[in-house]
């Protein structure tokens, strides 16, 4: 066995040192003093945390914990901008990744829609019309326009005279 392998192999064998699969690494031990020397280190660590005691909080700790969980409770309930603000402040900000690959899918959609307009793709010709369609069609408006005044004749001719006569068609 390496010495890689021998101290990836300490923990097991501080844990179970009878282990049939721990014989390799006792093995080693006896002949590779590094490694039998970062075993006796983790030995005394594992020994050190076995007598360690956490500390016994005091009763007032428990007295002012359950006084201020009953002062939180008591207060009224925050505002929108409050929960917004705490929120932002204290979460991991997971909840406003949807709402930000949101706004960031329609970011890039109009910035290349943007692009595509300013980059010359082709667009549709306007259609061109012949002359022959754009002398029927001021004819067109020269008719609708005669028309008109003729009316207006007929209007002011009305009023002025009781006996109208049909206006003459063009």
């Amino acid at each position: 066995m390496i010495c890689h392998d021998c101290q990836s192999a300490l923990p097991e064998l501080l844990l179970d040192p009878a282990a049939p699969s721990n014989a390799a690494a006792r093995e080693h031990l006896k002949s590779c003093s590094a490694c039998n020397q970062e075993f006796q280190s983790l030995e005394a660590t594992f020994a050190l945390l076995d007598s360690w005691k956490a500390p016994e909080p005091s009763p007032y700790f428990d007295q002012k914990l359950a006084v201020r969980l009953r002062e939180e409770q008591e207060l009224p309930a925050a505002g929108w901008f409050e929960r917004m603000r705490s929120q932002l402040l204290f979460n991991t900000g997971r909840q406003f990744r949807p709402a930000l690959a949101g706004a960031l899918a329609v970011a890039f959609l109009i910035a290349g829609g943007t692009f595509a307009d300013l980059s010359g793709f082709p667009h549709p010709a306007k259609t061109q019309v012949s002359a022959t369609v754009n002398d029927l069609q001021i004819l067109d408006k020269n008719d609708q326009a005669l028309q008109t005044m003729n009316l207006l004749l007929q209007d002011d001719n009305s009023g002025n005279d009781t006996s109208a006569t049909p206006p003459s068609s063009l």
